[in-house]
């Protein structure tokens, strides 16, 4: 979607597709270091991490996630659209 929206010059879109690749990462390797999804206990303590929170299958979707978010960062079309925005809009 990122590309679709880069090429039809939509720089809100492409913004969103961007984001939501980064949300990836984040809920991903959430997944990845706690099973269930929570990082705190009942009573504020961090819960343990898991085992495998590296190798894991949310681990590798992690991967997948920041490789594709990376693509869409550092790309030159998106960047120069970045900046242009934030000149016009802060």
């Amino acid at each position: 979607m990122f590309l679709t929206y880069l090429n039809a010059g939509d720089f809100p879109g492409a913004d969103m597709a961007r984001k939501f690749l980064q949300m990836g990462v984040t809920r991903a390797r959430r997944y990845a270091n706690h099973a269930s999804g929570r990082k705190y206990a009942s009573d504020g303590t961090v819960l343990p991490l898991e085992e495998d929170r590296w190798t894991s299958e949310k681990a590798r979707s992690a991967e997948i996630f920041g490789d594709f978010y990376r693509r869409a960062e550092y790309n030159e079309d998106y960047r120069e659209w970045k900046k242009e925005w934030k000149r016009e809009f802060g």
